[in-house]
């Protein structure tokens, strides 16, 4: 279940493989289809992929969740799910309000520059469902889009072959304050908030993690709409020295493993002993799993236990993955945060679990995937604002700068642009 790598002998960072796709056959252009059905027929071609992809029949007047479904749902889950869900909407939400930007002036005598910071209008959130229910992830889209002041959030997740929302996911649009929900998932739900639709109106900006469908989706109607950093199947790096718990450290790769397909699940250590510790541990805790076979098959493909010689190695090992998370679990761990350059979330020491930051640490679990975490990161309220530039300047600064704009303009041979400021100048002459 854990594919060795003996990277001592390697001069640097240790090449970890991804797991990939098997087969030739790309989803792609079914993606592609299935955008531009929705994009011209709206509700109808909703409605048919639904039940053709999902198997779900739904009408399209049962496209949009009404509030009382919402408001039900709140009712009927669990009481410590929804106390679970407000700590997590109340801590992420200090987290949100640290990463306000504010709009900034620099006056001087005669001009003014600066950037106003404006919310988006309208907010699209992609909830996914199938193999399980995440209302988490409604919870970490939601409340940073709040926080930045965005008015008007939709949300869209796959109904089941009942035709419904699983009732977790309606009950945390209610703590998130989202009254507006469809039942729609896969690619025909992200062209619809792209879109729009008869019954869904089109977004600014989507967000929320998602399969491989959802991710072409997101590219495909990219430019039209915002989407952001791309996720993809889990991943986790776990650097650790002989101190580490193997049992600890085998339920933590177990943790993301039972995620899915196509994950990487890696411990890098310069413990040369620890990986078969934790092999042995992994088969005695997988086995205990609900979903034993599916849990050790995505080890299997993707466990990875990498030696090295040194932390200075691991942490350039860590870097080249790129990981979704790491873990630190050695002696010293929060001195090395300053070597960690590219994860979508660190986790330091061992109390410090990613399920932690999956659910009500404070940090968010929508975290860049696939190695984008090189120039990607993690969803936060920069993802829900945007800035727009001011200048207001004087005749008296429009002439200081005017022999520079000119300089440019000739370089560039646009001579018009000169000529624009030089008509300006001419004028107040003659005042």
């Amino acid at each position: 279940m854990l594919e060795l790598i003996d990277g001592r002998e390697t001069p640097g960072a240790v090449y970890v493989p991804r797991p990939q796709p098997v087969g030739t056959g790309s989803p792609n252009e079914d993606v592609q289809r299935i955008v531009e059905d929705v994009r011209l027929r709206g509700d109808a071609a909703v409605a048919e992929l639904t039940a053709r992809l999902d198997g779900t029949q739904l009408a399209t007047e049962r496209i949009q969740v009404d509030a009382e479904t919402i408001s039900k749902a709140r009712r009927l889950v669990r009481p410590e799910l929804i106390d679970a869900m407000e700590v997590a909407a109340e801590r992420l939400r200090r987290t949100s309000e640290r990463q306000r930007r504010e709009s900034w002036f620099e006056r001087g005598p005669d001009e003014t520059i600066g950037e106003v910071v404006r919310p988006l209008r309208r907010v699209g959130i992609y909830a996914p469902g199938g193999r399980a229910a995440y209302p988490s992830t409604v919870i970490m889209a939601a409340v940073p889009a709040r926080v930045a002041g965005v008015e008007q959030i939709a949300v869209a997740s796959p109904p089941g072959r009942d035709g419904e929302i699983a009732e977790p996911v309606l009950a945390a649009c209610s703590v998130a304050g989202i009254s507006e929900v469809y039942r729609v998932g896969g690619a025909q739900a992200i062209a619809a908030l792209a879109y729009g639709t008869e019954t869904i109106r089109p977004v600014d900006k989507i967000v929320g993690p998602g399969n491989v469908y959802v991710t072409l989706a997101k590219r495909a109607v990219q430019g039209w709409v915002g989407v952001d950093a791309e996720a993809g199947p889990t991943e986790i790096a776990i650097v650790a020295d002989a101190t580490a718990d193997p049992t600890v450290i085998a339920l933590d790769l177990i943790a993301q493993a039972e995620h899915g397909p196509l994950g990487s699940h890696v411990l890098i250590t310069w413990a040369p002993d620890l990986p078969d510790k934790v092999l042995g541990a992994l088969e005695i805790e997988v086995a205990k799993h609900r979903r034993a076979e599916d849990v050790e098959n995505a080890l299997i493909e993707g466990g990875r236990a990498v030696i090295v010689r040194d932390l200075e190695q691991a942490m350039a090992t860590v870097n080249l993955l790129a990981p979704e998370h790491v873990q630190l679990v050695f002696d010293g761990a929060p001195d090395a945060l300053d070597q960690v350059r590219n994860a979508g979330a660190v986790f330091i020491g061992a109390y410090s679990p990613v399920p932690a930051g999956d659910y009500v640490a404070g940090t968010n679990h929508i975290l860049p995937a696939g190695g984008t975490a090189r120039y990607a990161s993690g969803l936060g309220v920069s993802e829900f604002t945007k800035s727009i530039y001011v200048c207001d300047l004087t005749a008296a600064a429009l002439e200081r700068l005017a022999p520079h704009i000119a300089a440019f303009a000739t370089a560039e041979g646009l001579e018009a642009h000169a000529r624009a400021v030089e008509a300006r100048l001419e004028r107040r002459r003659f005042e």
